[in-house]
């Protein structure tokens, strides 16, 4: 097996798009999303940021199978 990780750069606007539209372009199975949270300090207090995620997507290896016609079946 293959692993691929991807890194896509969010913000608190975009984040929910962009993660959508790229999971729906993947071809292998996604093993994990991993946000990339910073600590922040606002005027309210400490918060926390998104600023990119992570994710790790499982490549299959693409076996064909071969098999000669069984034309006894038509």
């Amino acid at each position: 097996m293959k692993y691929i990780v991807h890194r896509i750069d969010v913000n608190k606007d975009n984040m929910q798009e962009k993660l959508e539209l790229f999971l729906n372009s993947l071809n292998g199975e996604v093993i994990s999303v991993l946000p990339n949270v910073r600590p922040t300090f606002q005027l309210m207090g400490p918060t926390a940021k998104v600023d990119f995620l992570l994710i790790v997507e499982k490549k299959g290896v693409l076996r064909i199978r071969r098999k000669s016609p069984n034309y006894d079946d038509l």
